[in-house]
């Protein structure tokens, strides 16, 4: 090894008593924790449906919450049930037809997709549109029941 390289690998005596310089890492707050979205029952929200599969919803499209408020309420139950949503005019009786309100948030008729009921994390959830009516809501629990084939 040269002598100019022993000379810069080798600390100098003032070099082992300048204590130096520490600086602790920026320590940050640490960020709140974001809370989930909090759907309720016949609300209509926008949500992100990618990825998806084969014949199922991709992007960002509206879905109608038919999870119990009590199920959307629970901290510990991170998902909600949604009905999709469909501006496509089909005349089944699984589809329950919208009219745009500024009250549901809807710009164009659209069916709630009674034959496609999912599972989802809240987390998907992106923006409150609004609500629908009663009467819708109860048209919706009608076409649910046939759907399921549950009692009418």
């Amino acid at each position: 090894m040269s002598s100019e390289a022993k000379a810069s690998s080798t600390p100098s005596p003032q070099q082992h008593n300048t204590p130096q310089p520490t600086h602790a890492p920026a320590v940050l707050p640490p960020s709140p924790p974001s809370s989930p979205p909090s759907p309720r029952r016949g609300e209509i929200w926008d949500v992100n449906w990618s990825p998806g599969r084969g014949a199922e919803q991709q992007g960002t499209r509206p879905a109608l919450i038919i999870q119990n408020d009590r199920g959307n309420a629970s901290s510990n139950y991170p998902l909600t049930i949604v009905a999709s949503m469909s501006r496509t005019e089909r005349e089944l009786p699984l589809h329950v037809r919208i009219t745009p309100s500024v009250e549901n948030g809807l710009t164009d008729y659209t069916d709630v997709k009674c034959e496609q009921v999912m599972s989802i994390e809240k987390s998907r959830l992106l923006r409150r549109r609004g609500s629908i009516t009663t009467e819708e809501l109860a048209r919706v629990d009608t076409a649910l029941k046939l759907s399921l084939s549950l009692q009418p």
